[in-house]
């Protein structure tokens, strides 16, 4: 039988020993235990990390019907709020390949978790990733052809101080893409909110007025059979 060598660098096994300490120590603490979801709404430390890469497996079949819904132009600029692990820039980029995408995170975890995934693509200077608040978007007006914000809308506080900001940056006819999973219609979603401090399920109808509210046009409403929920508006 042959036999082969296995070498196990300090990095692995550091990040080994820091698994088994979150889960034995952190995540199966009772009193702990719920604090885990919270880093859906903010990933901080080793359980940000965690959930971060959770998110990018997790969400992906939501952002693939989310994408379904729109049309790209390989040429945009695009900006995606509350990036998370940074698999939704994957995609953009994956679309946009004449263009140029933007990431934007509040959580440092985040920033640093997307940028870890896109390093090649930032490096060719096709990307970049920044932390910043969603109530104050650091960038100028009408720049981007393409906002998106996929999971991350039930966590913004002033949903339509937000909306306004995503509406200024947004070049003119420029598109808002929003994806939730939790699409308002499922009463069972509200067990995350009971979880997750903070957590704000929306109905699409109550998007839909104060999407109205900050002078987007256009707004299309799309429901999956999973209750996902997509809407696109355009400035």
């Amino acid at each position: 039988m042959k036999q082969y060598k296995v070498e196990i660098t300090k990095e692995a096994l550091q990040d080994m020993e820091d698994i088994y300490n979150y889960i034995a120590i952190d995540l199966l603490a009772p009193d702990n235990a719920m604090n885990f979801f919270e880093n859906t709404r903010k990933p901080q430390g080793f359980g940000g990390k965690l959930m971060t890469k959770m998110m990018n497996i997790g969400h992906a079949k939501l952002s693939q019907w989310g994408f379904s819904n729109i049309s790209v132009n390989p040429d945009a600029a695009v900006l995606d709020v509350g990036c998370g692990g940074g698999a939704n820039i994957v995609a953009w980029l994956g679309k946009c390949g004449n263009g140029h995408v933007t990431g934007m995170d509040y959580s440092k975890v985040s920033v640093a978790e997307s940028q870890k995934l896109n390093a090649a693509a930032i490096k060719q200077g096709k990307c970049c990733v920044v932390q910043g608040d969603v109530s104050a978007i650091p960038f100028p007006d009408a720049v981007f052809d393409y906002v998106s914000a996929f999971e991350t809308i039930y966590f913004w506080p002033d949903l339509l101080q937000s909306f306004r900001e995503v509406h200024r940056v947004l070049k003119p006819d420029g598109m808002f893409l929003i994806c939730n999973e939790c699409g308002g219609d499922n009463e069972k979603d509200e067990k995350w909110t009971e979880k997750i401090d903070g957590m704000t399920i929306y109905k699409d109808v109550q998007l839909k007025n104060i999407l109205e509210q900050t002078g987007f046009r256009n707004i299309q409403i799309h429901k999956s059979e999973k209750g996902w929920l997509c809407i696109t508006a355009q400035k």
